[in-house]
C-alpha cells in the first residue's frame, strides 16, 4: 500500500469521552498502524496524549488555548441560573459561541501547512470545518483531497432542536461543503438533511472501532433481579426517558435500571421515586463502558431511527454482546419492554452489517477517496 501523508484537524481526541474523540482517536491509530504518515490538530493534553504519540508514532500539533469560554451553570441559584442560560442560548444561537473560536484557529494554523495527500476535518462543532474553509485556496489547497467528517448536518440537525439554527449560518454549511471534495456522513440516508446541491460529495463513511479491543470484553453472568442499562445524553424533543421512567415506576417488580449521562435534567426526579432501582452514573472511559454493560441483562436505546441516524453507541452495545431494546421514537413499547423484563429477547435490535464499522474497513473507506 503506497504510504499517504495524512492531515486530521478535530477538536476532540483521547483522553476526552465522546463519540467524535473516539472516531478521532481510533482513525489516529489506525492509520498509524496502516503505516502512514499522520498528523494530528487539536486541544492538546501533552501528559496524557504523549502516551499515544510514543505508541503510535503521528505528529501531534495544538490548535492553541481556546479563549471563549463555557458559561457554567448553577442551579443552587434560580436568578443567576435563568440569566446565564438566556444569555448561553442567546450567544450560541446567534454567534456560535464559544465554537465559533475554532474557526479562527483553524484558519491560523493551516496556513503553515501543505503537501498533504488527504485532509479530514472532524465535526462537531461545525467550525473546525468553517476553519478549513477559510484556509484552503486555490494557491494553497493544503491537501489534493478535503474531507470534511460530520456526525450530523448543521442546518438539518434543527429537529434535535427547538430553537434550530439562525437562518445566516447556511452560508457557512454552503460555504464548507462547496470547497470540500467529500462529506461524510455515517449513514447515507442522512443525506437527506443537506443541501441538495452537494448531493454527489456525500459519502458513507460510519463510526469505526477496534473490535479486538472489545472482543474478550463479555463478562455477563445471570443477575439475581433484571439488570439493564442505557448510555448517553438526552434530549428532551427526540430521546426523552420519562415515559419509559413512568412505566417502569408503575411495575411491581425488582429491577435495576443504570444511566450513564452526564445530562440528568430529565431524570433527577425520578430517583426519589424509583430509589435503589435507578443507578445513575457519569460517563467512564469506552472500554470500561462496554466492559460494564457486557454485564446487563439487556440495553436500552431511545429515540434511534435506523433510517435517520447511525450512533456510535449502539456499535459499543452490539460489541457488549447483549440484547438491545431500542425505541424508535419517544413512545414506549410497553409489550416489548415486558418481554426483555422476562427475560425474552426475540424483538432485540441487530446491525445487519456489522464489519463496516471495523476500523480498517473505515479507513480503507477514507483512502479509498483519498
Amino acid at each position: 500500500m503506497e504510504k499517504k501523508k495524512i492531515l486530521i484537524v478535530s477538536k476532540s481526541f483521547y483522553p476526552e469521552i465522546s463519540p467524535r474523540s473516539f472516531r478521532t482517536t481510533e482513525l489516529v491509530k489506525e492509520f498509524c498502524r496502516l503505516g502512514h504518515d499522520v498528523t494530528l490538530y487539536t486541544l492538546k493534553d501533552n501528559e496524557v496524549q504523549q502516551l499515544l504519540v510514543k505508541e503510535f508514532g503521528f505528529k501531534l500539533k495544538g490548535l492553541g488555548k481556546l479563549r471563549f469560554k463555557n458559561l457554567k451553570l448553577n442551579k443552587n441559584n434560580p436568578i443567576e441560573f435563568l440569566i446565564k442560560r438566556i444569555i448561553k442560548r442567546i450567544s450560541l444561537m446567534f454567534l456560535e459561541y464559544p465554537d465559533i473560536e475554532l474557526m479562527f484557529k483553524v484558519k491560523k494554523v493551516l496556513k503553515q501547512e501543505d503537501g498533504y495527500d488527504l485532509l479530514i476535518s472532524i465535526a462537531v462543532p461545525h467550525p473546525v470545518h468553517w476553519g478549513v474553509a477559510w484556509a484552503r485556496k486555490n494557491n494553497h489547497p493544503i491537501a489534493k483531497k478535503w474531507i470534511a467528517d460530520c456526525g450530523d448536518a448543521y442546518m438539518g440537525v434543527i429537529k434535535h432542536d427547538s430553537f434550530g439554527k439562525l437562518f445566516y449560518f447556511k452560508y457557512f454549511e454552503k460555504w464548507f461543503c462547496r470547497k470540500a471534495d467529500y462529506i461524510a456522513i455515517p449513514n447515507i440516508n442522512m443525506r437527506v438533511n443537506y443541501y441538495n446541491e452537494f448531493a454527489h460529495k456525500i459519502v458513507e463513511i460510519p463510526q469505526g472501532f477496534k473490535f479486538e479491543d472489545v472482543a474478550n470484553s463479555n463478562k455477563f453472568e445471570n443477575n439475581s433481579v433484571p439488570t439493564f442499562a442505557f448510555t448517553g445524553s438526552f434530549i428532551r424533543t427526540t430521546r426523552n426517558p420519562d415515559r419509559l421512567l413512568k412505566y417502569l415506576s408503575q411495575l411491581d417488580i425488582d429491577f435495576k435500571f443504570v444511566i450513564y449521562t452526564n445530562t440528568t435534567e430529565l431524570i433527577d426526579h425520578y430517583r426519589s421515586i424509583l430509589g435503589n432501582k435507578l443507578v445513575i452514573k457519569n460517563y467512564i472511559p469506552r472500554d470500561e463502558l462496554i466492559e460494564e454493560i457486557s454485564r446487563m441483562d439487556f440495553l436500552i436505546n431511545i429515540g434511534y431511527d435506523p433510517a435517520q441516524q447511525a450512533p456510535s453507541k449502539l456499535i459499543d452495545y452490539q460489541l457488549s454482546g447483549r440484547p438491545i431494546l431500542n425505541f424508535i421514537t419517544n413512545e414506549i413499547d410497553k409489550q416489548m419492554l415486558n418481554e426483555f423484563l422476562s427475560g425474552n429477547y426475540k424483538n432485540a435490535f441487530v446491525y445487519s452489517d456489522i464489519e463496516k464499522f471495523r476500523i480498517e474497513n473505515v479507513c480503507n473507506n477514507f483512502l479509498g477517496h483519498s
